[in-house]
């Protein structure tokens, strides 16, 4: 759904239309949230292929039973430092239109997140990029990040769709 379609006539977003499941997970000290009805499955890290002149944020790819997939560090992808991997350290597959591998740091939990339980991004200003926000989902005293995973991957779908 673009957000032209999300807009009422008063220019203000309708979130409703995204309430339902999504996974949450943390990178650093946020927790942040993908639609459940995205992801394909959860595995712990593995070995992951290097390929060359491939962006900092592009680890490579990894072999998961027969299907070659690109793999993502979401902290380098969002401007964070790079943190030693632990035993909590998850690779997300992620259907994109073409499978994609997001590496978090601890996958929380599954949470029902209503429509009227999102608010739409904060203003950030001009300089910084908040197209790939879905909404601000507030659950209990805490707030998650929804993230249009879509919009994330996107460079990465078309890296993924070259290789093809």
């Amino acid at each position: 759904m673009t957000t032209a379609m999300l807009t009422d006539q008063a220019g203000t977003m309708d979130l409703s239309a995204h309430g339902g499941k999504y996974l949450t997970f943390s990178l650093a000290e946020e927790e942040y949230g993908l639609e459940i009805m995205k992801v394909r499955e959860i595995i712990g890290i593995m070995d992951i292929t290097a390929v060359p002149q491939m962006p900092a944020h592009v680890k490579g790819v990894i072999n998961l039973r027969g299907k070659v997939i690109p793999v993502v560090e979401l902290r380098l992808k969002f401007g964070m430092e790079s943190a030693e991997y632990t035993e909590a350290t998850c690779v997300i597959v992620v259907d994109v239109g073409t499978l994609v591998g997001i590496i978090v740091d601890t996958v929380q939990e599954v949470l029902n997140i209503k429509g009227e339980q999102i608010d739409p991004p904060p203003p950030l200003g001009a300089s910084v990029d908040t197209t790939f926000i879905l909404g601000m989902g507030k659950v209990k005293e805490e707030v998650k990040i929804l993230l249009d995973i879509d919009k994330v991957l996107n460079e990465e779908k078309a890296l993924a769709a070259e290789e093809v």
